[in-house]
């Protein structure tokens, strides 16, 4: 077995090697750019190499760079993770000249199925069934236009060697097809080095579901399932499950079954992914395979308790696979929440800046695969397991030149639907502060009916939130739940500040027991009657919910007992109450004295500024350009300016018609969330 494995990636892929690599007693070499001296994946590994500046294309896809790192180190093999070098084929040629190990498939394997174009080819050559497109090269936006008529609107414009999201448009008309065309082309030379693009047809109402292979260099392929990654913005995933609520068994081994036969056309040898759209019949179609580690891997090691990392490093070894198709077995169901550093409730724009708080909840090790990575087998009824892959610490930065992924949330339970409730807990008590990010969302997809009932297409967040994410409006049964414990922590908060005053007579008769609860624009009466083990808080209509917890002032995370139900919330303090979040809202709570509510009413309502005539940068970036000029005219909808950050293009386009009176910024200037980007008659 290898002595020491240098790992060519950064954040919490990088982290998520390293617990594998140091499992089985392996020495660990990490790679970090400026940007990156103090972070996670460095302090893990057992050694550090800076390799550049810290745009990745100065760094981290520089191949002299990350070879001169193994040379100086003397690492005997290479995993690259996902994303930068990965499916770089000319990486794991000089890998190979060099005599050092690439934990990943052959350079054969990755230049005929990493290219997209090339893999399509070949999947039509062996009968399996794609997507419509056009697999040239296409020179220009001209030609892009041409070929998208032909192919029938909409069309998706991708990255030959794209993936992760980038390089990649939906177009339903010509205009659309001639931004997106160039839009692709710069953010694949951006992040890949290579702008080659192609066009398919966009298939409305799919679901995207994925296939796991794993191939050793001895001719032996298997399938470990699939994972559903529907629930997608930007074609970016967002949330993934193992196995899919929308497959039969049979239509699950008629893909894994195609999936091992097209990796063994190519000789693939390691961990794979073979991705299909499915649509509502059940017929799948090939989309691309991605020769390497999914980000969503953790799902699949959840339900069969197989560490993918170490089998790709002992087949990169040249060990065959220790398990057999009969072999695997699909345990229970895993969900995956991707945590990004992006505001929903600005169309999930990037968002950058430091991680003033950042607490995970606790991991808990169940199901299938322990933490040390043994097998399981079956868990009892009842059991749970949380795991959070990330790549970030509290006080850490969010930096604006890589992916905006912080964290990787994943549960685990015998069903789907104990696996949902235990992640809507895991993601209550997840605490974030100091940058936008999309626990909100995520949050509330959990509750969403269509998710719930596995109803979903890749179409879900254009369909559910067609105008934006705008926040999450909670029933009346939960508004009372967190009256109820906002007037029991309130109660308790009261007797502290007036024991801190120094009153300690009487101070529970001082503290009083009526109080009104404003939330969500609705006003609740309530009297607490307080004990030691607790509080009753009984509303003016007789019902009466019971409170218990060991909540105290102060504390940024409650955890309560809500009538025999469990109720987690982030808790802030604010004039007269509390900052909530709770499965995705985010509330102001108010409590007050009958008296103080009755004062509340008559104060006049703070009415935010008016910006309807300024064009605002919705998140951290760089000003790629500017399409306008001071007295334009401009349309609703014309293009405005474009604005980078973390690798993706977003045009900024006009909301009304109107005349530009002023621009601030020019090409190539850096701006924060909510800079003036211009001003308008």
């Amino acid at each position: 077995m290898f002595d020491k494995i240098l790992i060519a990636n950064r954040g919490e892929i990088a982290c998520r090697v390293i617990k594998t690599a140091r499992k089985m007693g392996i020495k660990t070499v990490a790679i970090y750019s400026d940007a990156d001296k103090q972070a996670l994946h460095v302090q893990m590994a057992d050694e550090a190499v800076h390799i550049g500046p810290p745009p990745a294309n100065q760094s981290y896809i520089v191949i002299d760079k990350v070879m001169e790192a193994v040379r100086a180190t003397g690492a005997q093999a290479v995993h690259p993770g996902y994303g930068f070098l990965s499916e770089n084929s000319k990486f794991a040629e000089a890998l190979e000249a060099e005599g050092v190990a690439f934990v990943g498939p052959p350079v054969g394997a990755i230049e005929s199925m990493g290219d997209k174009i090339t893999s399509k080819k070949i999947a039509q050559e062996a009968g399996v069934s794609t997507v419509p497109g056009y697999m040239g090269l296409i020179a220009d936006a001209d030609e892009a236009v041409k070929i998208s008529n032909q192919i029938g609107y909409p069309v998706m414009i991708k990255a030959s060697a794209g993936g992760g999201g980038k390089g990649m448009r939906i177009a339903w008309n010509d205009e659309e097809a001639r931004e997106g065309f160039q839009s692709s082309k710069n953010e694949a030379a951006n992040s890949f080095g290579d702008d080659r693009i192609f066009i398919e047809k966009f298939v409305t109402q799919p679901r995207h579901i994925e296939i796991q292979v794993l191939c050793d260099k001895h001719g032996n392929g298997i399938y470990l399932g699939e994972r559903e990654c529907s629930i997608q913005r930007r074609n970016q995933k967002v949330v993934e499950e193992a196995p899919s609520p929308f497959l039969d068994e049979d239509t699950r081994k008629a893909m894994g079954e195609q999936a091992v036969a097209l990796a063994k056309a190519v000789g693939y040898a390691s961990a794979g992914t073979v991705e299909f759209i499915v649509d509502g019949d059940k017929n799948f179609y090939f989309l691309e395979m991605n020769t390497r580690l999914q980000v969503e891997h953790p799902v699949t090691e959840l339900i069969t308790g197989v560490d993918l990392v170490e089998q790709m490093i002992r087949v990169a070894n040249g060990a065959e696979l220790p398990l057999r198709q009969e072999d695997v077995k699909l345990t229970g169901w895993a969900i995956e929440n991707r945590l990004y550093a992006e505001d929903p409730y600005r169309n999930f724009l990037p968002s950058i800046g430091r991680l003033t708080r950042y607490r995970p909840p606790a991991e808990v090790a169940a199901g299938p695969m322990l933490e040390d990575g043994t097998w399981h087998g079956d868990a009892p009824a009842g059991s749970r397991a949380v795991r959070n892959d990330t790549g970030v610490y509290e006080g850490g930065e969010i930096s604006m030149y890589y992916d905006p992924m912080i964290a990787k949330l994943c549960t685990w339970a015998p069903t789907r639907g104990e696996a949902i409730e235990a992640m809507r807990t895991a993601l209550d008590s997840f605490e974030v502060e100091g940058i936008g990010h999309n626990l909100p969302f995520v949050a509330a997809v959990m509750d969403h009916p269509k998710f719930v009932s596995g109803d979903m297409t890749t179409a879900f967040i254009a369909e559910e939130y067609p105008d934006g994410f705008e926040g999450v409006e909670l029933p009346e049964a939960d508004l009372r739940k967190i009256a109820a414990s906002c007037a029991a922590m309130h109660r308790v908060a009261e007797i502290r500040r007036t024991r801190v005053s120094g009153r300690m007579d009487n101070h529970e008769r001082k503290v009083g027991a009526d109080w009104v609860v404003n939330v969500q624009g609705k006003s609740f009466n309530v009297v607490t009657d307080a004990d030691r083990e607790g509080a009753t808080v009984r509303f003016d209509d007789g019902t009466e919910l019971r409170v218990a917890s060991d909540w105290t002032p102060g504390d940024q995370l409650a955890s309560l007992n809500v009538s025999g139900e469990t109720l987690v919330l982030k808790v802030g303090k604010v004039t007269q109450g509390f900052r909530v979040r709770s499965r995705g809202a985010d509330l102001t709570v108010k409590v007050r004295t009958p008296r103080q509510a009755e004062l509340a009413e008559l104060m006049p309502e703070k009415l935010p500024p008016d910006t309807s005539k300024m064009l605002l940068c919705p998140m951290p970036g760089l000003i790629v350009k500017v399409d306008v000029e001071v007295g334009q005219e401009v349309q609703e909808g014309q293009a405005l300016c474009t604005v980078e950050a973390m690798k993706m293009e977003n045009i900024l386009r006009a909301e009304k018609k109107g005349v530009v009176s002023k621009i601030n910024a020019s090409a190539g200037d850096s701006l924060a969330v909510d800079d003036v980007i211009m001003e308008f008659e």
